[in-house]
């Protein structure tokens, strides 16, 4: 694919020292976890629960990201399993895991401030027309893909109209 001209934001982004951020760094959901079972004994569906009502949006853990998660803080001691009356397993922290959860509090604090930012941002009600003019452009690049037969001219277009429309937002 041949290099789009004028595309200044995309120049930035790639001579950028620091790559995109993920929605979890290293260690992250492992300490968000041990908070959750912290406040309270905690079943592996409620965790799921509330990092996908703390994160906000659309994500949700799978089971796949949580379990690992919940076994490694096991094996370091960080918390325990016990068995529930109806058979489910349910976590509790150990003092280890206090212990490591007040050393990290500084780490966790930002991680849940970032989070909470980000809620913020979804929830905020003023941003409403932003959310569906992306989603109607979205839309619309899907269709024209979906539909169209592209070349490389229009496909140069679409881009820079999209490059120079982020470049003017940056300037507002």
């Amino acid at each position: 694919m041949s290099r789009i001209p004028n595309s200044v934001l995309t120049e930035e982004q790639e001579n950028s020292p620091k790559p995109r951020k993920r929605l979890f760094e290293a260690g992250e959901m492992k300490l968000l976890v041990l908070h959750f079972i912290a406040q309270a004994p905690k079943f592996s569906y409620d965790i799921i629960k509330e990092v996908a009502a703390l994160v906000g949006g659309n994500y949700k853990p799978s089971t796949g990201t949580i379990c690992p998660t919940i076994n490694y803080l096991e094996e370091q001691q960080y918390t325990q399993m016990t068995m529930s009356a109806d058979g489910r397993k349910q976590y509790h922290i150990t003092e280890k895991g206090q212990a490591h959860l007040k050393q990290r509090q500084q780490t966790l604090q930002k991680v849940l401030d970032r989070f909470n930012t980000r809620k913020q941002i979804q929830s905020n009600e003023q941003y409403v027309d932003i959310k569906h003019a992306m989603e109607n452009l979205k839309t619309s690049l899907r269709l024209k893909i979906q539909h169209s037969k592209l070349n490389e001219i229009q496909i140069r277009e679409i881009a820079e109209q999209i490059d120079q429309a982020a470049i003017n937002i940056t300037r507002l």
